[in-house]
């Protein structure tokens, strides 16, 4: 079976701005499934728009920026 997008349910998002862009905490439900977490990383192009980018590694300063958002989309899971 494909992937169908709109059977992907956004249950909670926030952020965390830095100077180069910000990582997003997600918790979603596919075709009322169980919710799972995703993390990932936005960049700004040469023009100040956001573009997807492969999360990677966390700088110090990041994890701790994100740590509480964690906590808060783990009480929505």
């Amino acid at each position: 079976m494909p992937y169908d997008s709109s059977l992907d349910e956004k249950l909670f998002i926030k952020t965390f701005e830095t100077e180069g862009g910000k990582i997003s905490i997600c918790v979603y439900s596919y075709n009322n499934g169980p919710k799972k977490l995703q993390i990932s990383r936005e960049i700004k192009d040469k023009e100040g728009n956001f573009a997807f980018a492969k999360l990677g590694r966390l700088t110090k300063d990041e994890a701790e920026g994100i740590l509480p958002l964690i906590k808060e989309a783990l009480e929505n899971m």
